[in-house]
This record gives structure tokens, sequence and C-alpha cells, in this order.
């Protein structure tokens, strides 16, 4: 299908990939990783990518403190429990427990998962024991889990201490993840929006992916709708001053558990919101091939970066004497390289590493082992930015249309979908749907004594005429145009007396707040119209 540089730089015959993820690997190994082992990028930066990284399922991560529902919206979603779940008001969750799909339930230890090649999860070894001896992996077969995998995580506690007796950097395991899931999840409780140190520095942590983040106010139904104004906006003023970015994170507002609400005022905002969420959620299998190209995309650019760092700094190093004063020279000027190498390369400040991390990191490095560019890798790395990547997407998007029903399916995703508990059902244009009567039936009346000032002729009134009482509405006339197509059932240009009411109604349901139907369902054609 697409064909690849070789090895000396010159096209020759198209490789065939069956899929995305197949192009992506064999993308990533020929091309990127020589680079990224060249010039020590794993040491800095991120572990080498294995196969399971490129084929495992989609990825969800639920971050949060202690007792804001991470566990018990897991159990919402699959409407089941799952191995070495636990649930209280106080810290229960001590471990990540990754929920993934198999057709035996049990309990995968993480010294064991780690060497599972089947797992993309080997690179946590490097986390040690303190880590690994709080990580599991729970499988149980779940229609949910079919299509996506989620990974629970601790509650973010408050207070040093807690911070150092995990014996782990917990922000960095998150950082980890947050390169390789689909979907972040930040769940608040609306009675505990204060934001601790260590969620801040977590938040931070998970810096460059806010495309991936989400956040849940949860336990919403525990509070009035005016208390609820005031807490949504305590939350986004806390997260403007953490995520120190210009666009708005998207918050969604619940009860994520299958409880009876406490206060109901809410109800309505409640069901379109987690209707949003699920939606999101569920595109998550759709758009997987999309986002692992994304991420490599900003894995290379971030190796190119890297590599002419590395790069600069070894060339400024002596061959013989003053080695350990000019590498602390060289540190301690790293912005100075950064904007030099930002000048020469053309490169966009928000690619290069974070300056601090960068130092701390280079003070332990020996930079004898440092390499200068080699140019046949920087040209491959740019050829597969330039060319590769985009042919690449002509497959994703073929992928995409192969499969446009790919979506999560099961659990809490299945019970809102059909019946009178779907979202809307009943509502504005489905209002009426169960009736044997013709619900327009209701204020036809009224609409008739509107359509005989109109002065019909036979029994009709022309569009002119039927404009100048919709306009009334002072509906834009998109709509207005929208609603003559959808109340013109015989297409014939006119409107009779059942039209007419039909197009009233249509007006009345749009301006109650509710969306136009694309096409006219049926239990709101004219009895007059069925036969037709």
């Amino acid at each position: 299908m697409f064909s690849w540089a070789s090895r000396d730089g010159r096209r020759k015959e198209p490789e065939l990939f069956s899929t995305v993820s197949d192009g992506l690997r064999r993308l990533y190994r020929a091309k990127l990783l020589p680079l990224e082992e060249t010039h020590r990028f794993h040491d800095f930066h991120s572990p080498a990518l294995e196969d399971a990284d490129f084929d495992n399922k989609p990825m969800v991560l639920l971050v949060g403190q202690y007792s804001t529902g991470k566990t018990t919206f897991i159990r919402h979603l699959m409407e089941q429990d799952f191995p070495g779940m636990r649930i209280g008001p106080e810290p229960t969750t001590d471990s990540f427990i990754a929920v993934m799909h198999a057709e035996q339930e049990g309990l995968i230890p993480g010294n064991a998962l780690v060497v599972d090649p089947k797992k993309p999860f080997r690179k946590l070894n490097a986390f040690g024991n303190a880590f690994l001896n709080r990580f599991v992996c729970a499988q149980m077969p779940n229609p949910v889990l079919e299509s996506i995998s989620i990974i629970d995580t601790p509650g973010i506690l408050s207070g040093e201490k807690q911070r150092i007796s995990r014996g782990y950097d917990f922000a960095a395991v998150l950082e980890w993840f947050a390169e390789r899931v689909d979907r972040i999840i930040l769940l608040f409780d609306a009675h505990k929006l204060d934001i601790s140190d260590e969620f801040s520095e977590v938040i931070r942590a998970l810096k460059n992916h806010e495309d991936k983040m989400r956040v849940v106010l949860n336990k919403s139904d525990q509070i009035g709708t005016q208390q609820l104004m005031r807490v949504y906006g305590a939350l986004m003023w806390s997260l403007g001053k953490i995520v120190n970015t210009p666009e708005v994170i998207r918050v969604y507002i619940g009860s994520f558990w299958a409880q009876p609400l406490l206060v109901p005022d809410n109800r309505k905002l409640f069901e379109a919101e987690e209707q949003d969420l699920f939606r999101d959620i569920q595109s998550l299998p759709r758009n997987a091939a999309l986002r692992k190209l994304n991420d490599l995309i900003k894995r290379a650019r971030l190796a190119k970066v890297h590599a002419y760092i590395i790069s600069a700094l070894k060339k400024e190093m002596p061959n013989m004497f003053g080695k350990e004063n000019k590498k602390k020279e060289l540190i301690a000027n790293l912005g100075e390289i950064y904007a030099r190498i930002e000048k020469e390369y053309q490169i966009s400040p928000g690619d290069f590493p974070k300056l601090s991390k960068m130092q701390e990191i280079l003070a332990v490095q020996d930079f004898s082992k440092f390499q200068v560019i080699k140019p046949k890798l920087m040209e491959a790395v740019e050829d597969m930015l330039a060319n590769d990547i985009a042919r690449l997407m002509t497959l994703v998007r073929q992928e995409e249309a192969a499969t446009p029903s790919q979506a999560v399916q099961g659990g809490a995703f299945e019970g809102t979908m059909n019946g009178p508990f779907g979202h809307g059902y009943g509502e504005g244009a489905g209002a009426g749907i169960d009736e044997l009567e013709w619900i327009v039936a209701r204020d036809k009346p009224t609409y008739d004594e509107i359509f005989y000032t109109l002065s019909p002729v036979n029994g009709k009134v022309s569009g002119a005429m039927a404009k100048k009482e919709m306009v009334k509405s002072k509906l834009p006339n998109t709509v207005l145009g929208k609603i003559w197509k959808l109340a013109d059932v015989d297409k014939d240009g006119y409107l009779d007396d059942d039209e007419f009411a039909l197009a009233n109604h249509l007006i009345k349901v749009k301006l109650e707040g509710h969306e136009l139907p694309a096409d006219l369902p049926d239990h709101l054609v004219p009895p007059s119209k069925r036969a037709q």
C-alpha cells in the first residue's frame, strides 16, 4: 500500500502494511528507534516502545484524590465488580489496577505482569519493586473491556508524609501511563475541591497531554443548583492556576454510580453530561489508530530536539582536560543552548524538554558517551514526518471507514441506548412517540385559527403566506427553512392545515430548546398523509 525509505535513503518497492499499527511499528523500528538509541533518548525521556504499545486496546486512566469515586466510576461503567476492587470513604485503593479483558477472572501481580510480552507494561519494571508490589492486573470477561482497558490509581493524598511513604515516584508513574493511554479522566468530589500539593504535581506531570484530559465533577447530586454553580466556578478557578493552557478543559458534571439521586433538581443536566462523556469514551476505539499516530509524531519531534541538544553538548566538550568543569558550565548554561538550537533549526520553544528536568538528568550523565548528529539518522526521521506519516494517514481513514460502528459496547453504555430511558426519549420532536393520537392534534385548533387568517386557496397556503407567520417566531431563516422542508410532507410547495399545524409544532419544539430531527419521525407524520 505504501512505500518507505530503505536503509540507504532511496525508495524501493512498496512495503505492505495490513494495519496502521503494523505500519507504525515498522516505521518506529526502522527510522525513529536508531536515532533514540544513538542519542540516549531512553535515559532522559521515555523507554523504547514495544510491540504491545502499538497493538494494545485503548486505555482510560482515572486520576483523583481519595474517595472521589474512581473505583465506583469503573464499577458503574462495567456494571460488574472486578477482582481486587475495594470501595469506601477512606483511601481504599492503594494499588494501580489495570482492569483488562480475559476469558477467565483473576489477578496478575505486578512482577509477573511486567514480563508478559503481550501486555504493554514491560517498561514499568524500571520503577522497581516498591511500585510493582502495588501494581496488579484484574482480568475478567466483560463486554466493555473487549474494546477498552481501564487503569485505576491510588487516591491522591495531601501532605509530604504520604508522598514520601509511597516508596516510588508516583508522578513519574502517572506520566508513563499518560504517554500511552487514550484518555485521562481527573475526578473531583463536589465536596472536596481543594487540590493538594501531590495532585498539583501530578497534573503538572501530565503537561503535554492536555488533549487527552477530561475532568469529572462527581457526586454533584449531593448539592443544589445554586451550590453546584459555585462549586463549578471554584473548580475552574483552581484548575486554571495549575493547567496553564488558554483552552478550558472539558468538565462533565454528574453522579456516576447506580444509586438514586440525592438532590434530583439537575437530573436532566446529569443525564446530558453522562451521555456526552459516554460518547467521548465510546469514540476511543475508533480514534485509537489516530491517537497512536499522533503520539508517535510527538515522540519523533522530541527525539529530534533531544538529538540536537546532545550533539551540541558533545561539540562543546574538550577532548582531554577540564571535562568536569565544562560539564557543569554547559548544564548551567543549558538555556542558552536551547535558544541557539531554536534559532538555528527553527524549532518551536514548545518542542523542547523541560529545562530543570533536563539539567537534573544531565548532571549524572557521562558526556563522553554522547554522540554528534549522524545526518542519515536525522534524515530518516525527517522523511518519516514529511512523507511516511502523511501516507499512513490515508490508511487511518481507510480503517475508520471500514469499521464505522466500532464503539464501546455493554455495561452502562447499553442502558441508555434504546427504550424509554434513552437520553431525550419522549422529549422535543420525540414527544408523543408512544401515543396513538397524533400529538400535534392537541394544539391544532389554535393553529387552525391562524391558518384560516392566511386566506388559504383550495385548502392550502403558499410559502409566501406561511413565511409571514413563521418569521414571527424570530428563528433564523436556516432553521425555518428546515422546518418548512420537514412540514411539507407531500413536497408540493404548499401547506395544508395539517402541515401548517406540524410546522408550528416544530417551531415550538425548537423554541423550547430541542434539536430538530434530520428526517420527520413517523409519529409526527399527519394521519392524512400516512397512506402516502
